[in-house]
């Protein structure tokens, strides 16, 4: 039974890191129209996040985490805003470099993740119960 109740433990761990993953992807979404309230100033930057493999001691399994984040250095886009506060001479302003359509995916993929881990923990547990029925 150690191995089922390793299983949960590493499934956990997926479903903690599919959540961090999904913050990431929220703060992305929220910030992908913001663009830099000074001429020449830096829109929001992109953000991703980092997975890990990190071995859990005291079980002896490989656990995934997600502590790191990163921004994403791709090129920021221009748009002709020449209302705008942020906007230069010429009226342009640099754009985040948030693409909503990849965030959703990435959502997708996050939500994905994390209901294949909750199955594995909910299947883990049955089998505990019913080889502890087993034994009864």
């Amino acid at each position: 039974m150690d191995d089922l109740s390793n299983a949960s433990v590493v499934a956990t761990s997926g479903m903690q890191a599919q959540s961090k993953r999904l913050r990431v992807v929220a703060e992305n979404l929220a910030n992908a129209q913001s663009v830099a309230i000074t001429p020449g100033g830096d829109p929001y930057r992109r953000k991703e996040i980092v997975f890990q493999d990190v071995l859990d001691r005291a079980t002896g399994v490989k656990k995934v985490v997600a502590n790191d984040t990163v921004e994403d250095m791709s090129d920021f886009a221009r748009e002709f805003r020449p209302g705008t506060p942020g906007a230069d001479a010429k009226g342009y302003v640099l754009t985040p470099n948030v693409v909503p359509l990849v965030e959703v995916q990435d959502m997708r993929e996050a939500q994905q993740t994390y209901q294949a881990n909750l199955q594995v923990i909910a299947t883990s547990h049955d089998m505990i119960s019913k080889t502890l029925d087993l034994l009864k």
